[in-house]
């Protein structure tokens, strides 16, 4: 009996440290994101490192050619997605013989949630497991420790630095991609379909004004923070060496992608759910 009565508070202590597990995660994770952005004022005076992030994710490391970076795989996946679109919104609008709208189709569904969803995506997958494998590597090599020992900030220096960068480079990225979504979208209708040029160009301006254009930038923007600064916790935080690094990398991305699909819902309702920018009916 003594033995039983010893187990019980043993196995709902365990129970209750497992439950609170999260919370506590959670919390170090807002902590975490606090001290980066408390960082990035002071990370400036690495401008030297942060235009080499800012070329490795751009072209990519080591790499002759634009195959290895971001504008590669966002410029590709924006295209492929916009031809997609362009397939889609024709072949619909024409069962219902108004395939002239086709151009507000692209106008709409590639700013507001298609091609900041990829650009979301490609971050995470390109550029966020590229962090988070260079920070979880630091960690288990024990070079953020030997940066504290040495007093510069390993936040500073390894995170916020990080922040900027992929600010500073989402932003022509981003528009590259959106180029890429129109383009696609216009050359698959009046190419393949053969919709009139002037037909299709009228009702994409028609119904595309700049402020949807600013918005679908801001969403990129946010995406881009809240990716980094994920994947970032997660290496800066590994544990467990090389394994680790793995572990933590796949739940970085599971989490960043989860969270950017989230928040498209979010920002969507809050940009454009209590009024359009634009209106169909007058």
């Amino acid at each position: 009996m003594a033995v039983k009565a010893e187990a019980g508070p043993g196995t709902g202590g365990r129970f209750l440290k497992r439950s609170a597990a999260p919370f506590e995660e959670a919390a170090g994770q807002l902590k975490f994101y606090g001290k980066a952005f408390r960082s990035m004022g002071p990370a400036m005076k690495y401008r030297g490192v942060i235009l080499g992030l800012i070329s490795d994710i751009t072209i990519g490391v080591g790499a002759l050619v634009m195959g290895a970076g971001m504008f590669f795989v966002i410029f590709s996946m924006a295209f492929f997605t916009g031809t997609q679109v362009g397939l889609e919104g024709f072949q619909g609008l024409q069962q219902i013989g108004a395939e002239a709208f086709v151009g507000l189709v692209s106008s709409w569904a590639n700013t507001r949630e298609i091609t900041p969803l990829v650009a979301g995506v490609a971050l995470s997958a390109q550029v966020g497991a590229g962090y988070t494998a260079e920070l979880g590597a630091a960690r288990i090599s024990e070079e953020i420790d030997a940066l504290e020992v040495m007093a510069v900030p390993s936040i500073v220096y390894m995170v916020a630095t990080r922040i900027w960068a992929a600010l500073l480079t989402m932003i022509p990225l981003y528009l590259a991609a959106l180029f890429a979504s129109y383009l696609a979208t216009q050359a698959i209708v009046t190419k393949f379909f053969q919709l009139s040029s002037g037909t299709y160009t009228h009702y994409f301006h028609l119904f595309l004004p700049a402020i949807d254009i600013f918005y679908s930038l801001t969403k990129a923007i946010i995406f881009a923070i809240v990716v980094v600064l994920i994947h970032t916790y997660y290496g800066y935080n590994a544990t467990g060496g090389p394994a680790g690094v793995g572990v933590a990398t796949g739940k970085a991305i599971r989490l960043s992608i989860v969270v950017v699909v989230c928040l498209n819902l979010l920002l969507s309702l809050l940009m454009w759910g209590g009024g359009d920018t634009v209106s169909i009916a007058g």
